[in-house]
């Protein structure tokens, strides 16, 4: 029993050497499963894997969780849902290629890109149309796009799994023309209040969850979208799904400027960390 309560009060490691270089949380690497009959091996022989952490037994066997690079759903196995995150031996993943020889893995950046709003609210459905769209191209190593509607929890949850920097995509009404777009920067003070005022699930609310339970990334930025019209019926049967023309016709400009504020942040949180 002594046994069992030692090995649930024990901390785990932080970072393992596998082929020379100092593996950690946020390293990249190569699966290589060993043959064991299961299914998983050949799916998930030569994927790149992110460490999602360490983790090491009474006898000195050291495992690591991966998360795959390439999985929509990553976020989930980050919070330890099954089937995003999977568990191997040292001698079953390889750092890549050009890491291996270094003393040390920089952790890679993380930006998180949050579609916001409500679709049968008219243009209030902007963030969700701009996130569906960045969700069809091709992303940089680091972004994940995901289309969060009105579900502020979720948004809350989700900005605990280590992103340094949060991009929303809301809807705002702001007294300027209809579609006009708006980047704001807001500095996150770690007690403090952030005073943005946008339309819909309020980001101010999602990040004050956010800090309740335990994280908020660095930087917090929003591009918000002036609307014509945000439907505000009670009767669903008259709500309105489409996006007024004004808004409809921002929505390949908002992209490009969200696509764009992916590389600044990579690049910038890249240059903190050298």
């Amino acid at each position: 029993m002594s046994d069992i309560w030692q090995e649930l009060q024990r901390e785990p490691p932080t970072s393992i050497v596998i082929q020379g270089v100092t593996v950690q949380r946020g390293t990249r690497v190569k699966l290589r499963p060993r043959p064991r009959g299961d299914v998983f091996d050949q799916i998930l022989s030569g994927k790149t894997g992110v460490v999602e952490g360490l983790d090491e037994s009474l006898d000195g066997v050291a495992q690591v969780a991966v998360t795959l690079e390439d999985d929509p759903g990553r976020d989930m196995g980050e919070g330890r849902y099954p089937g995003h995150r999977f568990f191997f031996n040292v001698d079953e993943v390889e750092p890549i290629p050009h890491e291996i020889g270094s003393k040390a893995v920089t952790r890679m950046p993380r930006v998180l890109v949050a579609g916001i709003g409500n679709i049968f609210l008219g243009d209030d459905g902007f963030g969700v149309a701009v996130s569906r769209r960045l969700a069809e191209r091709e992303l940089p190593a680091g972004v994940d796009v995901r289309d969060f509607g009105i579900r502020g929890m979720d948004l809350a949850y989700s900005l605990q799994n280590d992103y340094d920097a949060v991009v929303f995509i809301d809807a705002t009404s702001r007294g300027e023309p209809a579609g006009t777009l708006y980047v704001i920067d807001a500095a996150v003070d770690a007690d403090g209040p952030l005073a943005v005022d946008t339309h819909g699930m309020d980001p101010v609310k999602v990040l004050a969850m956010a800090r309740a339970l335990g994280k908020v990334p660095s930087r917090v930025i929003i591009v918000a979208c002036e609307t014509e019209s945000v439907d505000s019926k009670s009767d669903w049967s008259e709500m309105e799904m489409a996006l007024s023309e004004p808004v409809r016709s921002s929505l390949s400009t908002a992209v490009a400027q969200v696509e764009s504020l992916m590389h600044e942040l990579l690049h910038d949180l890249k240059s903190k960390e050298q």
